[in-house]
């Protein structure tokens, strides 16, 4: 069984800075991608930003310059540092990866975490 457990969200005037952090856990042998993506009220879960394995970054747009995404491949875990944030980054950050290959040399694609909430106000 493979976990990933999202930690770091939370509330932050305008202008604050954050930093959300996800664990993946168990069985696992390697992760391909790993990404935040996050979903506001009313709206469609998107895409922030995501890393790969050999740490290749992409970012949306809305976040270019003021978030950084990275990953510690030993401690398969990946990071997000929002600063300047702004009130429309506010949503529930979900931790994904696009493919795990556990120990057994299973293959399981698109995981998603629980997500967690974070909050900017005004």
């Amino acid at each position: 069984q493979v976990q990933l457990v999202e930690s770091g969200g939370g509330l932050v005037q305008a202008g604050g800075s954050l930093r959300v952090s996800c664990a993946a856990s168990g069985r696992i042998f390697g992760i391909n991608a790993m990404g935040w993506y996050r979903q506001a009220p009313g709206k469609q879960r998107e895409l922030v930003a995501t890393i790969t394995s050999g740490g290749t970054t992409n970012y949306a747009d809305s976040v270019k310059g003021r978030f950084t995404i990275s990953r510690d491949n030993a401690k398969n875990t990946v990071y997000l540092q929002m600063n300047s944030l702004k009130p429309e980054d506010t949503g529930v950050y979900y931790c994904n990866t696009d493919r795990v290959i556990t120990t057994g040399l299973r293959v399981i694609n698109d995981y998603w975490g629980q997500g967690t909430q974070v909050t900017v106000s005004s």
